[in-house]
């Protein structure tokens, strides 16, 4: 019974995972790219080692870190993605109406102003 629940919560993974990558090729710029693989990634990561945990059990030590080194680096990373590529003049799509960065940004400099 344990296999079976392993297997699920790590077919679920796989799903999250696949469309992490189809996020990859489906988005329209750099900075949707980089959520989809992100936040699709994580999830589909830590089910899969939420089912590993499953098949075995005592591994649960390890696989609890694994997890949390994955909760922290991938947000972390993306949102370093995220910065690098906004400060370098990556377009956004078209459709993107808000620029809440720059929004920041030009706030701050008008306070420095006065």
């Amino acid at each position: 019974m344990m296999e079976l629940v392993g297997s699920i919560i790590i077919l679920a993974g796989a799903f999250f995972l696949f469309s992490a990558g189809l996020g990859l090729l489906r988005m329209p710029d750099a900075f949707t790219r980089i959520q989809a693989g992100t936040k699709a990634s994580t999830l589909g990561n830590i089910l899969v080692l939420v089912g590993l945990g499953f098949y075995h059990p005592d591994w649960s030590l390890k696989l609890l870190i694994v997890a949390y080194f994955v909760l922290m680096t991938n947000p972390l990373s993306s949102h370093a993605l995220s910065r690098a590529a906004h400060r370098i003049g990556i377009p956004m799509a078209a459709s993107t109406f808000t620029d809440a960065l720059r929004d920041a940004e030009n706030e701050q400099k008008g306070k420095g102003a006065q």
